[in-house]
């Protein structure tokens, strides 16, 4: 008969210890389980987020298999958003976990980045002009809106209006950052740009327009007047929601 051992009401029990999950080797797998092959056999739409990853990054490390180990990462607390915290990792987010080092955490970095730019030329496909402040804002929502500090960012655009430059200016912190209109205009040089909307986010979600905004879009608005290049709009993004300088009459 199995012994049953109670534990008294004052004695302090004792805590759980963690299970590691055991790591399942890849070759022990079923073949239908295996990403190579299921992608092989099916196309690779039959793959899960997880057997995605592991396709990717190709090894796991000695406690997990590739698999488990980007279970492990989509399942993570260091971003929001299953496979789209891919977009928003950092290197310094992925160096945490067992098993990543700088080479899978590159691998992983360009995953996002290719994702990024291809997401970017379908939204400027369907852009007829950069002047319209609902488009614009939808091509830098999902880019800006889980940004954790503010990022100044700029489109420079040309005669005709067309996206040739979408470059970052600026990083600066959860409720600041610093640029100056000679940084704006060096990179509108650069592209032999005409024209330019400047974007920045606000990490706290409300894209309501502090007092140094409007200073800056008027000191930035002022030297474009001088080299001849115009500023169109200055849009402020935040949670799901923006604010355009130019619908609200502030230019």
């Amino acid at each position: 008969m199995d012994q049953v051992v109670k534990i008294a009401d004052n004695q302090e029990k004792p805590s759980a210890i963690p299970q590691i999950p055991q790591k399942v080797i890849m070759k022990e797998l079923p073949k239908q389980d295996r990403p190579v092959e299921r992608c092989l056999s099916k196309g690779p739409q039959y793959l899960t987020d997880a057997q995605l990853l592991a396709v990717i990054i190709r090894m796991g490390s000695r406690r997990e298999n590739a698999v488990q180990l980007a279970e492990t990462i989509l399942n993570s607390k260091a971003k929001d958003g299953g496979i789209l915290k891919l977009m928003h990792l950092e290197l310094k987010d992925l160096l945490q976990f067992h098993g990543v080092g700088k080479v899978k955490a590159v691998q992983i970095l360009c995953i996002g980045e290719l994702s990024r730019r291809i997401w970017h030329q379908g939204k400027i496909a369907g852009i007829k002009s950069f002047r319209d402040p609902a488009d614009v804002a939808a091509y830098c929502m999902e880019d800006m809106r889980h940004l954790e500090q503010e990022q100044v960012r700029a489109l420079y655009l040309d005669t005709k209006q067309k996206l040739i430059g979408d470059v970052i200016l600026s990083k600066g912190t959860i409720n600041s950052a610093v640029i100056s209109p000679r940084d704006i205009y060096r990179e509108a040089l650069r592209c032999n740009s005409v024209s330019f909307v400047l974007i920045h986010n606000h990490p706290s979600g409300d894209p309501t327009p502090s007092k140094e905004d409007k200073q800056l879009t008027l000191r930035v608005k002022s030297a474009g007047e001088m080299l001849g290049i115009s500023l169109l709009d200055h849009i402020i993004i935040g949670d799901t929601t923006y604010i355009s300088f130019l619908n609200e009459r502030l230019l």
